[in-house]
């Protein structure tokens, strides 16, 4: 496993990662070092110190160079003497008020290794977010065909199988990925195990169950955009006072909407769409995505109760200049051959723009007559409406 190449103005993955690890165990040293001194400040009126915390002052100030700078900002502050603690209890008990700012100043160092512990988390997010969703695309792909395949292997042995190896080590880089940042919810010590002995029914339960139950730790150390968008200063409650006047815009600025961003749209919009579950974004953008960008379940019940579930695949075509004709649409189908099983059911192909007229006759002969998948249709108009429901989707990806 080769490590990928430095950017051009920054440090390589693996090496930011080797930094970010270094500043937190420093930073696990300075907590340890508060939990210890926080204790020993004075919670009423005293004189001078001890030379357990002032050994712990000199530790602290020893480690704060290890917290280099996140977006320009970094601990700075020594901790709060214990003398000057104590005096001020004496000065707020001679004018006869609570010493509430004194209290606030004793949190101060707990609230600002608080603050740089998540800003330490969200770079580590940022930092992985790309690196995590290529190792869940190539686990999503690897895991089906590594059972498909082992159906008729003997057992009692460790499986024979060149995606073993990739999928082991995957996971393994995801872990490292994750670092801290997500708690491990999932069935882990199950999938270790598995992944060990690897034998063919070892592989079957963590296709269908470990690998399902560790994906959403796996996602919650990658997702975590709190960073708002920008908003003018405006009151908005006076601003609506005013009844403003004009009228609303209704067109989509699709041009600011690069190809990986659009696949990206969709991903998100059919996790808000009811009915749809399980839905993984696949392939980046550019790669030999074989017909598919997403996949997702389509759950299906009926009036008595029942329910069943679908395989879906989401072809996006992110076409401004000329419309979607009838060939992309067979092409397709003829790809997704190559991802079964299981089963694809259904094929949904989002555009932009516009599909032909033949592209649209093409897809209603093939429904008619019964063929598998059965393919929807979304251009330009259909994804208008879904957005115009969703309206913080349309402005998170700049289309308002």
């Amino acid at each position: 496993m080769t490590t990928p190449p430095a950017k051009p103005n920054g440090l390589s993955l693996d090496e930011l990662l080797n930094v970010m690890d270094r500043t937190s165990a420093n930073l696990e040293r300075l907590e340890a070092i508060w939990d210890r001194a926080y204790p020993l400040l004075p919670a009423g009126p005293s004189a001078g110190s001890t030379n357990e915390y002032d050994d712990l002052t000199r530790a602290w100030n020893d480690l704060l160079p290890g917290l280099p700078k996140i977006n320009g900002w970094t601990i700075t502050e020594s901790l709060p003497s214990m003398d000057s603690i104590g005096q001020s209890y004496i000065d707020y008990l001679e004018i006869g008020e609570p010493p509430l700012p004194l209290e606030d100043a004793k949190e101060a160092p707990g609230r600002a290794l608080a603050e740089y512990r998540h800003r330490l988390n969200r770079a580590r997010r940022r930092a992985v977010r790309e690196r995590i969703e290529e190792l869940i695309t190539k686990v999503d792909s690897l895991l089906p065909q590594i059972v498909a395949d082992s159906e008729d292997a003997p057992g009692g042995q460790p499986l024979s199988h060149a995606g073993v190896s990739e999928v082991e080590a995957s996971i393994a880089e995801l872990e490292r990925l994750m670092g801290d940042t997500a708690a491990r919810q999932g069935r882990w010590n199950d999938l270790h195990r598995h992944l060990h002995f690897s034998q063919p029914h070892d592989w079957h339960d963590i296709h269908t169950v470990d690998w399902p139950s560790v994906k959403p730790d796996i996602e919650a150390a990658m997702f975590s955009e709190v960073e708002p968008l920008p908003v003018p200063e405006v009151d908005l409650g006076l601003a609506a006072a005013q009844q403003p006047a004009g009228s609303a815009s209704t067109a989509l600025n699709w041009e600011q909407v690069k190809s990986g961003d659009f696949e990206r749209l969709m991903y998100d919009l059919l996790r808000n769409l009811p009915g749809y579950q399980n839905v993984q974004l696949l392939m980046k953008e550019n790669a030999a995505d074989r017909g598919r960008d997403v996949s997702a379940e389509r759950v299906i019940t009926d009036g008595s109760g029942s329910v069943r579930t679908e395989r879906v695949m989401v072809q996006a075509k992110h076409w401004l200049s000329r419309s979607v004709p009838p060939e992309e649409i067979s092409g397709a189908l003829t790809r997704l051959a190559l991802w079964e099983p299981p089963v694809i059911r259904g094929l949904i192909v989002a555009t932009t723009g516009h599909f032909t007229p033949d592209a649209v006759a093409w897809t209603e002969k093939h429904n008619e007559g019964g063929k598998m998948p059965f393919i929807d249709l979304w251009p330009e108009s259909k994804l208008a409406t879904l957005l115009s429901e969703r309206p913080w989707l349309a402005a998170q990806y700049g289309l308002r």
